[in-house]
């Protein structure tokens, strides 16, 4: 498990890529208003938890496990984050700092019921399926599809 800062580095990395843009020390160190040794350091941490492929001045790509974890940590953010909008009525602009701040304290279970509320007050399908963010289904649609 990494610490919360640590996935802020491979969401930012997830994100680049999928700009379609190559991730590079200096996008990353930008895009987190942090330096680039700091980068640096968490991309060392990141390779060693098998999360990235990177050599120092060389590509930085993500893992398949590095790939899963950011799509879960930025599930995370937009849940936060459509809670914040379309619950409260927060701006946007302040509502994606927020939701970025907020989940960065919250535990993955308080996320899941978050998940199951917003998606029930909002009518957009119901998650009272075993909904679970650490998973890439939930545990009934596994069952379902014989997985």
């Amino acid at each position: 498990m990494i610490s919360k800062t640590l996935e802020e580095y491979l969401k930012t990395i997830y994100i680049i890529e999928k700009q379609g843009e190559k991730p590079r020390v200096t996008d990353i160190a930008n895009r987190m208003s942090c330096t680039k040794a700091s980068v640096n350091k968490s991309l060392k941490v990141l390779k060693e938890e098998d999360l990235i492929i990177y050599e120092t001045y060389g590509k930085i790509e993500l893992t398949p496990e590095g790939i899963s974890l950011a799509k879960k940590i930025l599930e995370a953010n937009d849940i936060v984050y459509l809670f914040l909008t379309e619950i409260l009525g927060e701006e946007k602009d302040i509502a994606e700092q927020e939701a970025k701040e907020i989940k960065m304290v919250m535990k993955d279970s308080s996320i899941n019921k978050l998940a199951k509320y917003l998606h029930k007050e909002l009518g957009l399908y119901n998650l009272d399926c075993g909904y679970d963010i650490n998973k890439e289904k939930c545990i009934d649609c596994k069952r379902r599809k014989g997985m």
